[in-house]
């Protein structure tokens, strides 16, 4: 699941989480890496074969655990200052910014879901940004299957958040919580379909595109839930 560095730093992340939004949080964190780690292994022998597998037999290094959950940890550590507080924090309220965390990891897992059953799964491959047809496992391609499993990924997450732990205090939460990480998803993909593997924009990398993936998600379900569920 982890290389030795990448669970040295999930250590360190999770208790940043247990820190802030104590065991409720974390376990969403532990569910995430869990679904993560179950759908990376589906059809990974064929993804191998075909080079397009995640690299070191699908463990995730610390690159990978901060380019996740980054965004997350600042959404946590918002929502626990405004607890602590007893006050907004920049005007939003914590139950936002609870929302926000637990969007953020939907919206990575929401991706992986994507990226993993398209690979395994997808029939047909094309390039989001002009519809051409692509090899599975291009940056910026998507799939019907890969697509599905997207929207099923983010609300997996999202209605445990709801139903088992209560981060989530309504059903419109959990709506709001799976589109933001879906709609987040189709623009990783555009993202990846412009930017990633560019001249010039080596910086670009997989890492950085999940953090900014995260981030949109993030932002979407701040915005959403603010002013139209008025947490």
């Amino acid at each position: 699941m982890l290389t030795p560095e990448g669970f040295a730093h999930s250590l360190a992340l999770g208790t940043m989480l247990w820190m802030t939004l104590g065991w409720r949080g974390w376990t969403v964190c532990v569910l995430y890496l869990f679904l993560g780690q179950l759908v990376t292994k589906v059809g990974f022998a064929e993804k191998e074969a075909m080079g397009i597998a995640e690299k070191r037999g699908g463990r995730r290094g610390p690159e990978n655990v901060w380019g996740s959950a980054l965004t997350g940890v600042v959404c946590a550590s918002a929502a626990a200052f405004s607890v602590r507080t007893g006050a907004p924090f920049l005007g939003l309220s914590s139950d936002v910014w609870i929302l926000a965390y637990v969007t953020s990891l939907a919206t990575k897992i929401s991706d992986t879901f994507a990226s993993e059953i398209g690979k395994a799964y997808g029939k047909t491959t094309f390039l989001i940004t002009t519809l051409k047809l692509v090899q599975p496992g291009t940056e910026g391609a998507v799939s019907l299957e890969g697509t599905l499993a997207s929207a099923v990924g983010g609300f997996l997450l999202s209605i445990y958040s709801y139903l088992v732990v209560g981060l989530i205090p309504t059903f419109q939460g959990v709506a709001v919580a799976s589109f933001s990480a879906f709609v987040a998803t189709m623009f990783e993909s555009l993202i990846g379909a412009t930017m990633q593997e560019k001249e010039g924009l080596d910086w670009m990398t997989n890492e950085v595109v999940n953090f900014f993936n995260t981030l949109i998600g993030a932002s979407m379900a701040l915005l959403v839930g603010s002013i139209i569920l008025g947490y």
